[in-house]
């Protein structure tokens, strides 16, 4: 097993960018929810040109970080 770090590094340097809309349809949301949680949440992404682009373990990640369900405790009901 002692491969196994050496071959983890070399698939995500292998690993392709995805866009908006393939990085939506991975996570199964609208495309306008991905923007939302760039902006908001700090989604991992990265502006090539125009473009938004994502590496699917960065996404992976941050979503099993329970980063997608954070809200500021003043947005929470009830609580005012």
């Amino acid at each position: 097993m002692a491969l196994a770090l050496p071959e983890l590094e070399t698939m995500k340097e292998q690993e392709r960018w995805l866009s908006v809309e393939e990085i939506a349809a991975h996570l199964g949301v609208n495309r306008d929810t991905i923007y939302k949680w760039i902006e908001r949440k700090q989604m991992p992404a990265h502006k090539v040109g125009k473009l938004w682009k994502f590496k699917v373990s960065e996404i992976d990640e941050w979503v099993r970080a329970g980063k997608t369900s954070e809200q500021p405790s003043d947005a929470e009901p009830g609580n005012k």
